[in-house]
């Protein structure tokens, strides 16, 4: 092992190579300052072991190691970014493109149909008292939670509760009716 890397070697190896260590690194990480701050982290890490390299170690290729090494961390890093930001971009491309075919398939006539009518009807007709004067007054009425709490004299939470009941019951009996619900959970008033 080397007896001791003297702080003139190690200037004389940072003024010779410092310069090819960042384009080296700049080639891959096309990022200047990251490049500098990669090789200027070699050159810290190659100081502070330098008393645990061999007598005969090949000093700029030990610090081209680090270079090396750091870039790789640096772009498996940025890649990971760019999946994450691109799975999030696909995640509301998806999204957005629902709310188009959703809207393009929304049939208003549909929507107002006989036969939705019995089916709302009918999922009502099985909601507790409580429950379906709460949906009634915010959905048929407009009336607001504040204004249904202070009517049934119960909390506004309890308003929020009954409506969240009658909204799940008839998520389900209109699950084939997908534009119903969504009108109905969409134009709630608060």
């Amino acid at each position: 092992m080397t007896e001791h890397i003297s702080l003139q070697i190690f200037n004389q190896l940072y003024t010779d190579y410092h310069p090819r260590f960042v384009r080296f690194a700049n080639s891959y990480v096309r990022n200047t300052s990251v490049a500098e701050d990669i090789v200027t982290e070699a050159f810290i890490v190659f100081w502070e072991n330098r008393e645990n390299l061999y007598e005969n170690s090949n000093l700029p290729a030990y610090i081209l190691t680090i270079v090396r090494n750091r870039c790789l961390n640096h772009l498996k890093e940025t890649k990971i970014h760019h999946q994450a930001l691109s799975n999030i971009q696909e995640h509301a491309a998806w999204e957005l493109d629902m709310r188009i075919s959703t809207l393009e398939a929304c049939d208003p006539q549909a929507l107002f149909s006989e036969e939705v009518q019995k089916i709302i009807n009918d999922t009502l007709a099985l909601l507790p008292q409580k429950t379906l004067d709460v949906f009634v007054m915010s959905r048929y009425k407009n009336m607001s939670h504040k204004e249904i709490a202070q009517a049934l004299d119960i909390s506004t939470k309890g308003v929020e509760f009954h409506i969240t009941k009658a909204l799940s019951l008839l998520r389900k009996s209109l699950k084939d009716y997908v534009f119903v619900f969504l009108l109905l959970f969409f134009f709630e008033n608060h």
